[in-house]
């Protein structure tokens, strides 16, 4: 079959890479994978040799047709067909004898919903998603991958980067060339995996924390004192900042996310 642009489908076809992805995410036979966008299938064939059961959600009815023949056989293999992001999987995931809950995410995902994807898996920094899996192993693109691992004071590091690394340990497993799919995207990629755990730094009032966060780093050329003015003055916030030891003139990414969790923690006292 052809990939579709529509739907963001590029073919890996890399068995390094696909060794890779597996070797990550650290299977057993206890483990229920859920596999976003499983294509034609052949990360699903090498997770079936592992798991006890693989989740499969497809969103193209035709790729749809053809994992059924391919797979429908084995008892270990279930498939949805429906969009990622409006099902709930969880419920239809325990309709499938003995599946009792998903433990672990394994997926190459479509690159033009890895935001939203990334929020259905791990939440939100105010409301972190209640179904907490062991692992999550994602294929995604480099850039996306490089602000989720990105450090404080570079230029990857963003919004996004202080959402998930609250949430989540994240770390690079490898780096994919584009030449590793068909056909070749326009970017590169890379392979990450998410540990979903509580940040050491607890905020004390979480959906605090994601409003200073979303406001700061709405302007990046701006300092914070500017772009928090809406929840506090200029000068009020420059003085905060000195007492927390932090730079007066600080820019959204300046700030590590212990630092942000302070600076929030101290705007709720």
């Amino acid at each position: 079959m052809q990939p579709r642009k529509r739907f963001g489908q590029h073919w890996l076809k890399s068995e390094a890479i696909l060794a890779e992805i597996i070797n990550a995410s650290s299977l057993c036979q206890e483990d229920v994978v859920l596999e976003i966008g499983p294509g034609t299938g052949i990360l699903t064939r090498r997770l079936l040799e592992k798991v006890s059961a693989v989740i499969a959600v497809e969103i193209d009815r035709d790729l749809c047709a053809k994992l059924s023949k391919q797979f429908g056989n084995q008892e270990k293999f279930y498939l949805i067909e429906g969009d990622i992001l409006k099902l709930d999987y969880h419920t239809h995931a325990l309709s499938f004898p003995p599946v009792t809950k998903i433990n672990k995410v394994v997926a190459n995902i479509p690159y033009n919903i890895t935001g939203p994807i990334l929020e259905k898996l791990l939440g939100t920094i105010s409301q972190p998603q209640e179904e907490k899996y062991d692992l999550i192993v994602l294929l995604i693109q480099k850039e996306v991958a490089d602000r989720l691992l990105a450090k404080p004071g570079t230029k990857a590091f963003g919004g996004l980067s202080v959402r998930m690394q609250y949430l989540a340990d994240c770390r690079l497993v490898c780096q994919v060339p584009a030449q590793a799919f068909y056909p070749p995207p326009k970017v590169d990629s890379a392979v990450v995996s998410l540990s979903l755990r509580p940040f050491p730094l607890v905020a004390k009032n979480p959906k605090h924390l994601s409003t200073i966060v979303e406001l700061g780093f709405a302007n990046r050329r701006k300092m914070l004192r500017n772009n928090l003015k809406s929840l506090v003055d200029g000068d009020s916030l420059s003085e905060i900042l000195t007492t927390l030891q932090l730079n007066p003139q600080a820019r959204a990414e300046e700030l590590s996310l212990s630092e942000w969790i302070q600076l929030s923690n101290y705007l709720q006292n």
